[in-house]
């Protein structure tokens, strides 16, 4: 079987590849799957030069559909009309997206109207917001997908909610969890470690992107300073993210312990992660690293997609209200801060469950003690 696998962004590709490696250990044992993998190009990434594919063993695409720039509606109708003539010259019988970039809609669109099935890893995940674009992508493409590969219960639950049969939803965990669990005896100290003199649980580290909280120049200086001043006296480090920066640069911020630096890479930023104190962040896949890694995490949204790292793992919502700020830095000062645990299948063993699955279905003749032996 042929399988053409999607990426958009940087972190679809973290958590692509170990469905590859999953896919290439089959090939060994002599099972017949293939896979082309299509970077649609949606985001540029100055990081992501060949170093990047290599340092996490990533494997190079094999075509960048180049996609990228333009409205939303400009870059969902390029990545249209360049998949279709990929998918006409380089045929498949699964179309596999992931997570929930524009990428993610736009090939399954795609894929659907050319009568291929569409498999969805992560599927089912919602924030009930859909002033996120985000939401719009994951309710589209979960109404038009074959086969829903979930991260948690809740998944599941909003999947069958929906009137999706059971048999075509599959619980098998987080495949970026599968990345972090490889990458972290990897992780590698930043410049700014030696630099500032950093001691471990003696920061925080800080990233803060989404329109809701950085759009607004008033709001973000509000923000900033109940930050800042509640996470006296520790030292704050915040990898700027470029729309921020942009915003930043005309404010003329400055505080004596908050420290702006470039954007990190995926094993250094996780180095300072793993050691810090907290984090706080409005990104959902933080939070489910710093769930596995056991260390407490504060969101600045008023909602949240992956509500087990809130239930089960160390994230608080806190909201875009800056007054929640110093109850929570005062509760993580106290010890008070609860201790959560891995939610269920978070075990670095997802991509093998998803390939089985695949397996299954595309070739039965497949023994289904693969399955069995991967859960």
């Amino acid at each position: 079987m042929q399988i053409s696998i999607i990426a958009g962004a940087r972190p679809n590709f973290m958590k692509i590849a170990p469905i590859i490696d999953a896919i290439k250990q089959k090939q060994k044992e002599g099972n017949d799957i293939q896979y082309r993998l299509i970077h649609t190009g949606q985001h540029y990434d100055k990081n992501m030069s060949g170093s990047f594919f290599e340092e996490l063993g990533i494997p190079e695409p094999d075509v960048n559909l180049e996609s990228g720039g333009g409205t939303q509606a400009e870059q969902t109708a390029n990545i249209m009309i360049r998949f279709e003539k990929e998918l006409i010259e380089h045929p498949a019988d699964l179309v596999l997206v992931v997570g929930d970039v524009t990428s993610t809609l736009a090939c399954s669109i795609v894929a659907k109207k050319l009568c291929i099935k569409v498999a969805h890893v992560e599927a089912g995940i919602r924030s009930r917001d859909l002033t996120m674009p985000e939401e719009i992508n994951r309710m589209v493409t979960d109404s038009i997908t074959d086969y829903f590969f979930t991260t948690s219960e809740m998944a599941n639950r909003n999947l069958r909610h929906a009137g999706i049969p059971k048999e075509w939803i599959f619980f098998v965990g987080n495949t970026m969890i599968d990345t972090l669990l490889k990458q972290r005896p990897r992780f590698r100290k930043p410049e700014i470690w030696d630099k500032l003199g950093l001691k471990e649980k003696k920061y925080l580290i800080m990233t803060l992107h989404r329109p809701a909280n950085v759009d607004e120049e008033n709001k973000l200086k509000v923000l900033m300073d109940e930050i800042v001043n509640a996470a006296e006296p520790l030292p704050l480090i915040f990898p700027v993210h470029p729309r921020t920066a942009k915003i930043l640069s005309g404010m003329g911020i400055s505080y004596p312990r908050l420290y702006t630096i470039e954007p990190l890479g995926y094993l250094e930023f996780n180095y300072l992660v793993e050691r810090a104190r907290a984090v706080i962040t409005d990104s959902g896949g933080i939070t489910e690293e710093t769930t596995v890694m056991e260390i407490p995490c504060m969101t600045l949204r008023d909602s949240t997609e992956r509500p087990e790292t809130i239930t089960l793992g160390t994230n608080e919502l806190l909201g875009t209200n800056p007054e929640a700020i110093k109850p929570a830095m005062e509760k993580l000062f106290n010890g008070n801060w609860k201790k959560g645990i891995t939610p269920p299948l978070w075990d670095g063993k997802t991509a093998e469950r998803i390939v089985a699955h695949i397996m299954n279905i595309f070739i039965p003749e497949e023994r289904v003690q693969d399955l069995e032996k991967s859960y």
